[in-house]
């Protein structure tokens, strides 16, 4: 049994083919584009169970890393490796997978990534050893990898018409706030009731069903498919991003700067993009179209999305350990008190199409950095006293602006990418998201640790080295503190909380400052949302699909 997707057809004889902006040929528009009348907005909702499942596995396992090392026993570089091998894998060979999709079929790599991602999760629930714990989890990235960018692309490809193709977007950033955000909560409810596996099976029904919704509903597509698939490019790009993104997680794990583990992988890293830029230069048909990066909507785009993920990432891992060290809030009293700025971001993402119409791409984006950085500001409030109302507004001006400047920026970019390089378009955003997040715990966190190691050093009555241990984080200090007790230990708390909440307010600021220096930045976009003539053309199908 055979049939068509929906597409779009063949070109007709006598039907003139047309130039994308960047000279290529393009295919030829057919009379109809995307999935027909209601059927695109379920492909929506497939798309955005995909994405779901994607956003709440990079942060479930963090509510069960204590019981994973009671029960596996994993060394510290292993516990290290099994936290970060998702993030680090999926980050490594986004460009690689999603250029692969614009040429084999986007669908094709979608449902490839939803098997992969049920395969790795059940051996990740079973698995006996932190080795094979840490293959799962690699196999993890690597479905995740597939399954991001195909979700844009695809969007972009049902949603010819801007108008509609923003309110998708802001459907898509909205759901993936909540899955961010629920992950936590999700896997402290299964803790609570089964084993430390279970955060993990919960992936494997729903990609069972996805997997015959997927290949019934979504439609296929490529790109203009001409010339080779550039193999050794998209090698260069994935383990170029895997050492830049490794030198960048050890400096945000805290790492000195100037350690071989440190720059050996930064250096190699930075090498093969700068080699992988050059490659793709001289090639008649390159893997990454990065004449895309000419257009100033697309380079400001992709900018804007790397400076709101640097200003704000490490800021919540901070934010998270004041509620919980400076505060004293449970992890479930500390996941409540920042559900307002998920609420708010997903509110942002809802009506963030309404925006987008009546404020252009520039104001909204520059708005979303202006509201994030005065969000950010008023939170320098935070003191060690608990303050509920400032946090609670402060957090929901924080989710609103952040995803305000995300949507903005991501529907530009999707917008000027063209439609046959949809692929490494969503590729692209994907990775500056995570480059942006990896550098800004890196960053801010050095900011934290400069700021907060002085104020314990001069502990009254404390030993030297009991200073320096406390100095590498709150929570140590804590310990040592626990440990000491008498009025050396109420001293080193003190200094240590007093010192942190120092730190978070000079982090804050620095973060404000970032964010100020993207609503700069955003002049450069489009004053206006165009709109204007035919909406963009799918790309025609790559085959017939067969069961």
């Amino acid at each position: 049994m055979s049939g068509t997707t929906t597409a779009g057809p063949r070109r007709a004889a006598g039907v003139p083919r047309q130039r994308s902006r960047y000279g290529q040929w393009l295919p030829p528009r057919p009379p109809s584009g995307g999935a027909a009348g209601a059927s695109r907005w379920t492909v929506l909702v497939v798309l955005c169970v995909s994405l779901l499942l994607v956003a709440v596995d990079a942060t479930v396992l963090h509510v069960a890393v204590p019981a994973v090392t009671e029960d596996l026993r994993p060394g510290a570089i292993q516990l290290l490796w099994i936290v970060d091998v998702y993030p680090l894998v999926c980050a490594s060979l986004l460009i690689l997978f999603g250029t692969l999709g614009d040429r084999v079929g986007r669908r094709r790599l979608l449902l490839l990534g939803y098997g992969l991602f049920g395969v790795a999760s059940a051996l990740a629930a079973v698995a006996p050893t932190p080795e094979v714990l840490i293959g799962a989890r690699a196999l993890l990235g690597a479905g995740g990898a597939m399954i991001m960018p195909a979700t844009l692309s695809i969007l972009r490809q049902v949603f010819p018409d801007r108008r509609e193709r923003a309110l998708a977007v802001g459907v898509w950033s909205a759901v993936a706030a909540v899955g961010a955000a629920c992950g936590p909560l999700i896997g402290g409810f299964l803790l609570e009731h089964f084993w430390w596996g279970s955060v993990f099976l919960i992936n494997i029904p729903l990609m069972a069903v996805s997997l015959p919704v997927g290949r019934w509903l979504l439609p296929e597509s490529t790109g203009d498919g001409d010339g080779p698939w550039d193999v050794l490019g998209a090698l260069m790009a994935a383990f170029g991003l895997f050492g830049v993104v490794l030198a960048v997680k050890r400096l945000g794990g805290g790492e000195p700067p100037l350690t071989l583990a440190t720059v050996v992988p930064g250096a190699v890293g930075a090498a093969l993009l700068v080699l992988f830029v050059r490659r793709q230069r001289r090639r008649a048909h390159p893997l990454v179209d990065l004449r895309m990066f000419a257009r100033p909507a697309f380079g400001t785009s992709v900018g804007c999305i790397v400076l709101a993920m640097l200003a704000l990432v490490g800021l919540e891992l901070i934010a998270a350990q004041y509620l919980q060290l400076v505060l004293g809030l449970t992890p479930l009293e500390t996941g409540l008190r920042l559900l307002p700025l998920t609420l708010a971001a997903m509110a942002a993402g809802l009506v963030g199409s309404r925006l987008l119409q009546r404020l252009g791409p520039r104001a909204m984006v520059a708005v979303g950095f202006v509201l994030t950085a005065a969000a950010v500001t008023a939170l320098t409030a935070m003191g060690t006293q608990d303050r509920p109302t400032v946090l609670l507004c402060g957090f929901v001006l924080l989710g609103f602006g952040l995803e305000t400047t995300l949507f903005g920026a991501y529907e530009s970019m999707l917008s000027e990418a063209p439609p046959e390089s949809a692929g490494g378009a969503a590729a692209i955003g994907e990775t500056s998201y995570q480059l942006g997040a990896g550098i800004g715990i890196a960053l801010l966190g050095s900011v934290m640790n400069a700021t907060y190691a002085p104020g314990v050093a001069g502990a009254r009555g404390v030993p030297s080295a009991d200073s320096a241990a406390a100095s590498h984080s709150l929570g140590e200090a804590y310990d040592v503190a626990s440990r000491l007790g008498g009025p050396a230990g109420e001293a080193l708390r003190v200094a240590a909380r007093d010192a942190f909440v120092h730190g978070l307010h000079v982090t804050l600021l620095i973060s404000a400052g970032l964010l100020l220096l993207g609503a700069v930045a955003a002049m450069r976009l489009p004053k206006v949302m165009d709109c204007g003539g035919a909406p963009d053309a799918p790309s025609p199908v790559a085959a017939e699909r067969t069961d």
